[in-house]
């Protein structure tokens, strides 16, 4: 570990934190969210639904089994094993304690060395149990790393009025097929929204020998060149709001009658579209142990990471709530009465996180 360099987070609210900087020695802003899981930093600092957020970890100790090889590729041509996305996606990192001796048989960096690598600045040192409970009583909030004690400057851009969903979505499509089909049929062919869909969630419907077709936020299905059985609407960050042409798309693509699931934000777009409104929440979900309910059903635990969820006061009649969050009792999930669309605001294909509702993939699967 290099010698120690004082660096500072400064919250909106004025609160201060001291630390020592890890990672490259910068100043960053973004919002300041949290997440409980204890295992899988390398999946969540790549997780594209980070994007615009600097990450505060709550488990005490992060960096002891390094990074495996990491080969950047903005393309998302190559699915990188232990990563979500191609490059890493948050604006800055917040942890406790920071081990610089890793031990993994995949590792093949530190985690410093690769945040460095990246220009992504790092924070540890500090109490994050305070800073938790700061976030959680306060809600998110904006805030900056910085390496300047006397930096007083507010003017942060809240990330969230941009569109950055169509920032971390590939621009161009890309088809990825099963490299070994163990069915005797043809591959099924999904159309993929990309609006910062995670590699695993593509790993999944591959898998399940479906062709995947991942197109940028904005496609249009209804015109669309490809030949596709059903729509698939990603996870992302942002304001699902701010995704008008998502939206707009995917309602004119109830017409075709395709099967529709969406993932997170994708389950926020899907209420949008059928004329529900959404709100953000205090301090959002960024765990690996939410418990969620199916309505009439049974409980599950859950991954997840999402700052917005869909208001089921204002769901259309021919649509219902799917799955409640058991600890505040918000929205986690929706379904069409009648046709084959639905959503939840959970993460089904894990890594990290439990993977026990990977069968909404078979359900989607045998809709098509």
């Amino acid at each position: 570990m290099r010698e120690k360099q004082k660096v500072y987070l400064r919250l909106a609210n004025g609160k201060t934190f001291a630390g020592y900087s890890f990672g490259k020695f910068a100043n960053s802003d973004g919002e300041v969210v949290f997440t409980t899981g204890m295992t899988g930093y390398p999946e969540s600092l790549t997780d594209p639904s980070y994007s615009g957020q600097i990450l505060v970890f709550t488990y005490p100790l992060i960096g002891n089994y390094g990074i495996p090889e990491f080969l950047r590729d903005d393309s998302a041509k190559t699915i990188l094993n232990g990563f979500e996305s191609g490059r890493i996606q948050v604006r800055g990192i917040v942890i406790s304690n920071y081990s610089s001796e890793y031990s993994h048989f995949d590792a093949a960096v530190s985690l410093d060395q690769w945040l460095m690598d990246n220009n992504i600045p790092g924070i540890y040192g500090i109490d994050t149990r305070e800073l938790t409970k700061t976030l959680r009583t306060t809600g998110v909030m904006l805030g900056k790393i910085t390496t300047d004690i006397d930096d007083y400057t507010t003017e942060i851009v809240d990330p969230n009025e941009t569109n950055l969903a169509g920032l971390v979505g590939v621009q161009e499509p890309v088809v990825y097929s099963p490299k070994k089909i163990k069915s005797k049929k043809n591959p099924k062919k999904i159309l993929l929204i990309d609006c910062g869909v995670k590699n695993n969630i593509i790993r999944n419907f591959l898998k399940r020998d479906a062709e995947v077709i991942r197109v940028p936020y904005d496609y249009d299905p209804v015109n669309s060149k490809y030949d596709f059985d059903g729509i698939f609407v990603s996870n992302g960050p942002g304001d699902p709001k701010v995704c008008i042409a998502t939206v707009n798309n995917l309602r004119n693509s109830f017409d075709l009658g395709k099967p529709i699931f969406g993932i997170c934000l994708g389950s926020q777009i899907l209420g949008l579209s059928a004329g529900a409104d959404t709100y953000k929440l205090k301090f959002g979900h960024r765990s690996q142990n939410q418990p969620c309910i199916e309505v009439g059903g049974r409980c599950y635990i859950t991954s997840q990471n999402h700052g917005y969820a869909v208001d089921t006061k204002t769901l259309p009649e021919d649509w219902t709530e799917w799955f409640i969050n058991n600890n505040d009792g918000t929205n986690e999930g929706v379904k069409h009465k009648t046709k084959p669309f639905f959503a939840v605001q959970f993460h089904p294909e894990s890594s990290p996180g439990p993977n026990d509702t990977g069968w909404l993939f078979d359900r989607f699967i045998d809709m098509i």
